[in-house]
């Protein structure tokens, strides 16, 4: 699991508890936060709105369900693609290519894997980046409409808690006989605001930015995958290889990976024995 993401919602959530209860009422005032018809109008008019904007009910639902994906820690890095290419670069170099066969049955990556096969098949290299651009462009589709889902309903929360602050002021307006009631009337009107503002700030914004951030992660993993694939293609010396991949990462993580013990550069070395 990421704990940051778990970490930060919960401690947004101690610190909006905080904030109410160090008011005049102290903790009694957390009451005065609850409204029922508030998080109706806020959650359910937002959520609707989402569902107008989705293709077909399963859509919305998996867009929903992709918050877990905020929770998971990626599996893997760039240095342990890096790794794992230029062991594969050194099975080509030393055995061939039809090597790599028996070596993508052990891969958990259905890319890696599939980009193995398309090579051991012999088919031409411009075809195997062709097809393999083509599944990441559909991959980084798939995960821009889940990070659109949350970035646009991050939008919608603070439009709909407006929209319930407009209803009860002019449910107040109408009702103001009562001069003693005007306050508190208007305390729930603002309740819709606060429940737009929480939602977009504490979940839907933050979300689509982790989701965001795990795809270009995922991302460059692939690159750093089509790359490798074909440069093995190529019949690239490991250490060239391992090079040429490096300049996927910052230059303080292109040193973790010389730093590792077992890594890629100790993988390029045995090549060059």
């Amino acid at each position: 699991m990421d704990i940051t993401t778990l970490l930060g919602i919960v401690i947004c959530f101690v610190l909006v508890i905080f904030g109410i209860s160090t008011g005049p009422e102290s903790w009694a005032g957390l009451g005065h936060f609850a409204d029922v018809p508030s998080v109706i109008i806020t959650l359910g008019g937002s959520m609707m709105c989402m569902l107008i904007q989705a293709k077909s009910i399963p859509e919305f639902l998996a867009c929903y369900k992709s918050i877990g994906l905020a929770f998971k820690k990626p599996t893997a890095n760039e240095a342990q693609v890096i790794g794992d290419i230029v062991k594969l670069s050194n099975v080509a170099r030393k055995e061939g290519l039809l090597a790599l066969e028996e070596m993508a049955n052990n891969l958990e990556d259905e890319f890696l894997k599939k980009g193995i096969m398309l090579i051991v098949d012999g088919t031409d290299p411009e075809l195997v980046r062709n097809i393999m651009e083509t599944e990441l462009a559909s991959v980084d589709k798939r995960h821009n409409e889940k990070i659109g889902f949350w970035a646009n309903y991050g939008g919608m929360g603070p439009a709909w808690g407006m929209i319930g602050t407009l209803i009860g002021l002019v449910n107040m307006l109408y009702n103001m006989d009562d001069m003693a009631m005007i306050g508190p009337n208007m305390a729930v009107a603002l309740l819709t605001t606060l429940y737009g503002s929480l939602l977009a700030n504490w979940i839907c914004v933050p979300v689509s930015f982790k989701l965001q951030m795990f795809n270009g992660m995922e991302i460059t993993i692939k690159e750093i995958m089509v790359e490798g694939l074909l440069s093995i293609q190529a019949g690239e010396n490991p250490r060239v290889i391992e090079e040429k991949l490096k300049s996927f990462l910052a230059p303080n993580a292109r040193e973790e990976i010389g730093a590792e013990e077992g890594g890629a550069s100790a993988a390029a070395g045995g090549g060059e024995a």
